[in-house]
């Protein structure tokens, strides 16, 4: 371990979509699928791009109103139907039901796989995400071939992350000393959430972005949960 000051931690906390789930890969083809039967010349790319970053919005402004959380799903339509109309894609509701379908079959990134194995070793895996409860449930079981000790949906908070309550949930959850719990996330908006609630943290910058602009930064950078298992095990 690099930084003895990550001794202490026991538990590693994981962001799914995005961070072990590989979003643009099951969504990009779909997506672009979709476009061409209803006549739009996007790419799948070009669309996933666009509506990945409305989907944020969209738990944005969940918390922002206090409306609490309306689902991870719901937010996914939602964003979808809002980059359809931006694009002037014609479509009915029903068709863009039957292909929301597509998240029971998001896939993980391999490296997260061997990760994940391997840290198993030695930490507690918890899943901490923003998905349903029943829905990670059935995702993770069908989907990831790792058995998490706990999966945590911000629906017992009823926010999105960062919401700070979501942390604390899971602190209160697992019985743990802030401390004592590392945030793993691809996200930094996710990290930087977790480290105000005293959780160390580590970024897997799959997209090479940047962190945030915060005093507080990550304890640990690395690309993929294959340099996350090289730094944090012995």
């Amino acid at each position: 371990m690099a930084d003895d000051s990550l001794a202490r931690v026991r538990v590693l906390t994981f962001d799914i979509f995005g961070t072990v789930m590989d979003l643009t890969g099951s969504l990009a083809p779909p997506a672009g699928e979709f476009l061409a039967a209803h006549g739009s010349d996007l790419t799948g790319d070009t669309f996933y791009a666009e509506w990945r970053g409305r989907q944020r919005i969209e738990q944005y402004q969940d918390n922002l109103l206090m409306l609490g959380h309306s689902g991870y799903l719901e937010t996914c339509r939602r964003a979808f139907v809002y980059c359809l109309k931006n694009h002037d894609v014609s479509y009915i509701d029903a068709a863009v039901q039957e292909f929301m379908q597509v998240y029971r079959n998001l896939q993980p990134y391999d490296d997260a796989i061997e990760g994940l194995r391997a840290l198993a070793e030695r930490y507690q895996l918890v899943a901490l995400s923003n998905g349903e409860q029943w829905y990670l449930e059935e995702l993770l079981s069908n989907n990831v071939p790792i058995d998490f000790d706990a999966i945590i949906s911000v629906e017992q908070v009823g926010a999105f992350k960062p919401a700070p309550g979501i942390y604390r949930k899971a602190i209160q959850h697992l019985d743990c000393e802030p401390a004592e719990i590392m945030m793993v996330a691809a996200h930094a908006f996710d990290i930087l959430g977790a480290q105000t609630c005293g959780f160390k943290a580590a970024y897997v910058n799959r997209y090479n972005l940047p962190t945030e602009e915060s005093p507080y930064q990550p304890d640990i950078i690395v690309n993929d949960f294959v340099e996350l298992a090289a730094q944090l095990l012995p």
